[in-house]
């Protein structure tokens, strides 16, 4: 929700980076809106107004700062709490929901009507969702001009849209610029393997603790992780590429260098790394919020960067954690490798950029392993069925590990009716592959040392009841009593 309007001048006054992309303020006397931290003069109160989102901005008449670039707020469209009808909305946009498909459809998954779905819109952002999708389109536009060296017709695919002309004329409605015209401004990155872009957050970002998770559980021949970098292999609408993030020195920020094929695949490309890489969190605001309570109130505020991993391919996480479940996390690791190399299908892209990091297969598919022979390397029978009969279940239904339409409890329920997946890894899926900030898996014996470190023994209930003081953000929580028992051995 929109700050109080005394509240947010305040944070303009002070340029406070934490209300960055939380709110933006349109200036009355120039029809220009910004960012909190804009270098501009500040101007008199009475000639700002606050709205919660760029859009909302833009439907107003305003146009955006050329100082500031509104387009690398860590944000420009956002709604509270991860699991309101509006943000889940929002995250189907982002997938591409309203790309090819209609608002009444995006309702429809959402299991609400179109007309209750453009009131809450309205209500929560101050705007219908086809604005949200035109803002998100003409920032990413803009973005693309200043960070790459794409030739312009490029630039207008990558950020979807049909035509160049109608590119152009949206630009320069919007810039009073053209495309060419901004470009001489712009301060691009050198030419090299691949297109370089900036992924802004709200800081603090604590990189460190989220790569040092997800480098004993790097897929051998997928993914390729180091203290310095992630770089994976990735695959859309069946063209093959990869992509390398890191974070960035000079500012909050991590950068992502993609060497993929297909230009108008760039925005999906972005949004699934920003969603991998947990980059729209409000750190701040849920660090406070878990630091209410004394059992962790020391880690937030040691750790107030923390952030929950994502996974760029939901199938993947989701056969990565059924075969954690019960043994370590590196003998999980080593039987994702065993499978990738006997069902991944090999990376075909040019150059060697892959090579340089070890990256040579993709994931198989659910159709790849619905039918596989796991017996060969390593499963158990049991784990063999489970995994075979997920794939098959996803192959049939790919609505299974789509971006949830429904809370936390529902999704687990659809995940637990499958053969052999419990609660634990129900809610570990959740978590991470279908971006549930509620998500908490209560089961987990690293979890149950940590809250028994400061309550003494405690019951799968009992932890259930201790953690509803966490909510919205059990997730974070979650990751919060890990780091504090330090790095667990077992994956489940």
């Amino acid at each position: 929700m929109l700050p109080d309007d005394d509240i947010c001048y305040r944070a303009l006054v002070t340029r406070d980076a934490r209300f960055d992309g939380l709110f933006f303020t349109c200036v009355t006397t120039t029809g220009i809106f910004c960012r909190p931290v804009c270098p501009a003069p500040t101007p008199k109160r009475e000639n700002c107004r606050f709205t919660a989102s760029a859009a909302a901005a833009f439907e107003a008449g305003f146009r955006p700062c050329l100082r500031c670039l509104p387009e690398k707020a860590p944000s420009i469209t956002r709604a509270e709490g991860g699991t309101s009808v509006v943000e889940r909305a929002l995250a189907l946009i982002n997938a591409g929901a309203l790309d090819e498909g209609s608002i009444a459809d995006l309702a429809s998954e959402l299991g609400v009507a179109e007309r209750h779905l453009r009131r809450l819109f309205t209500k929560e952002l101050g705007v219908s969702p086809i604005s949200v999708v035109q803002t998100r389109r003409l920032l990413f536009a803009k973005q693309l001009l200043d960070e790459t060296s794409l030739p312009i017709v490029q630039v207008a695919l990558g950020a979807g849209f049909k035509s160049l002309r109608r590119f152009n004329d949206v630009i320069r409605t919007t810039y009073r610029r053209s495309p060419r015209e901004l470009r001489r401004h712009a301060h691009r990155a050198p030419a090299g393997t691949g297109i370089t872009l900036k992924l802004p957050y709200v800081a603090p970002y604590d990189w460190s603790a989220l790569i040092g998770f997800l480098a004993p559980r790097a897929i051998p021949g997928v993914e390729s992780v180091t203290h310095e970098r992630y770089a994976r292999t990735i695959e859309l609408d069946g063209h093959h590429g990869m992509v390398e993030v890191a974070p960035c020195a000079d500012e909050h920020a991590l950068q992502a260098t993609i060497a993929f094929p297909d230009v108008a695949a760039l925005v999906r490309i972005v949004d699934r790394l920003r969603a991998q890489f947990d980059l729209g969190a409000n750190a701040p605001e849920i660090a406070a919020h878990l630091a209410r309570d004394p059992r962790l109130k020391g880690s937030a505020r040691r750790r107030p960067g923390l952030r929950v991993p994502g996974a760029w391919d939901r199938f993947e996480l989701a056969v990565r954690a059924i075969l954690g479940q019960q043994v370590s996390v590196a003998a999980a690791t080593t039987l994702a490798g065993r499978i990738v190399r006997a069902f991944g299908r090999p990376l075909q892209m040019d150059g060697d950029a892959a090579a340089r990091f070890g990256l040579t297969h993709l994931f198989p598919t659910p159709e790849n392993l619905a039918d596989a022979d796991l017996a060969g390397i390593g499963l158990t029978r049991a784990r063999a069925e489970t995994v075979r009969a997920f794939a098959a279940a996803v192959a049939h239904d790919p609505a299974l590990l789509r971006d949830p339409a429904h809370m936390t409890d529902c999704a687990v329920q659809r995940l637990t009716s499958l053969p052999g997946i419990g609660r634990w890894t129900a809610q570990y899926i959740s978590m991470r592959a279908l971006r549930q900030p509620d998500a908490f898996p209560a089961t987990d014996l690293w979890i149950k040392r940590a809250i028994e470190a400061t309550e003494g023994h405690v019951t799968p209930k009992r932890c259930i009841e201790i953690a509803e003081a966490w909510r919205p953000w059990r997730a974070y929580a979650a990751f919060h009593l890990w780091s504090m028992i330090g790095e667990n051995t077992n994956e489940g």
